[in-house]
């Protein structure tokens, strides 16, 4: 028996997707909605025949999701959220696992949605989740964004766009920073725990090295403008979380040098450079690519 456990939050306009697209294939679908919700969410889904349960707000998803699959009656569990739709051939291919399992988990690629585009990058695609699994064999951390526990064996599936999961992940900027809000909130939290040194620096350095990551050691600039305005975005959240950070200390006038900051500023120069001449590298030609070495190794 296969339960289907969604969580939700707000979600009246795309629950009927997600549960649409697993009603052939689920013997039970449980809906765990957010109390905070303020639309019609709930009501959308006993419309839809799924059972639903109610959670406290916690801002973030790993709680529900084990509040969820502990409502569930199954004893295989397929894991979703609101935003998120299993394609035909996917669901076909899950009805092929259950009638023979060959783990006690299974990993599902991601085909992430952002901004109206697929996007491809390095670690939005194939962007494997735990989400088929023997029930007690994966749980969550209360801690969000969190690698769950796993329990046994497990598999993945192949990283092919039809046994997806099509994740609807960001349709707005306005979408993105309301959870850039919520997120940085959690974030904070974890710095504060960590007994964080604050330093007028981290407005400056946490942002760069995060757009770095973003845009160049994982290949942003493959997704063109896409690319770009996750990598700005990203960097956004980084500033926008020490910032936080600085307010919770009620903004003090910590004294800095500029020379200081003229000094972090060369150093993250040098790793914008390195990763330029990456980038160059990565996507010319086989007979460019020496010529390219060679100019990054002279410039630094």
């Amino acid at each position: 028996m296969l339960s289907v456990v969604i969580t939700a939050w707000n979600e009246e306009k795309n629950l009927p997707t997600v549960v649409n697209s697993v009603r052939r294939l689920a013997d039970e679908i449980v809906v765990v909605v957010d109390k905070s919700s303020t639309d019609k969410t709930a009501a959308v889904a006993g419309k839809l025949g799924c059972k639903v349960f109610w959670h406290p707000h916690t801002g973030y998803v790993e709680p529900m999701r084990n509040f969820s699959i502990s409502k569930a009656t199954g004893d295989w569990i397929l894991v979703l959220d609101a935003d998120e739709e299993v394609p035909p051939k996917l669901a076909v291919q899950i009805k092929d696992i259950l009638k023979q399992p060959a783990a006690d988990y299974y990993r599902l690629p991601r085909k992430n949605l952002i901004f109206g585009k697929w996007i491809t990058s390095q670690h939005w695609w194939p962007d494997y989740v735990y989400r088929l699994f023997k029930k007690g064999h994966v749980t969550w951390e209360d801690a969000i964004h969190s690698v769950p526990f796993t329990k046994g064996s497990g598999a993945d599936l192949p990283a092919d766009e039809n046994l997806a999961l099509i994740h609807y992940h960001y349709t707005g900027i306005g979408q993105y920073v309301d959870r850039l809000n919520r997120y940085t909130d959690h974030q904070l939290k974890h710095l504060q725990q960590n007994n964080h040194r604050f330093l007028p620096s981290d407005f400056l350095i946490f942002p760069f090295r995060e757009f770095i990551r973003q845009f160049f050691a994982r290949r942003g600039y493959r997704d063109g403008l896409h690319g770009l305005t996750l990598a700005l975005l990203q960097a956004f959240s980084e500033l926008v979380l020490y910032l936080k950070f600085w307010e919770q200390l009620k903004f003090p006038e910590t004294p800095f040098n500029p020379g200081n900051l003229v000094s972090e500023l060369r150093t993250t120069n040098s790793e914008l450079t390195w990763w330029y001449y990456q980038s160059k590298i990565d996507t010319s030609s086989i007979f460019l690519k020496p010529w390219w070495k060679l100019v990054r190794r002279l410039k630094l």
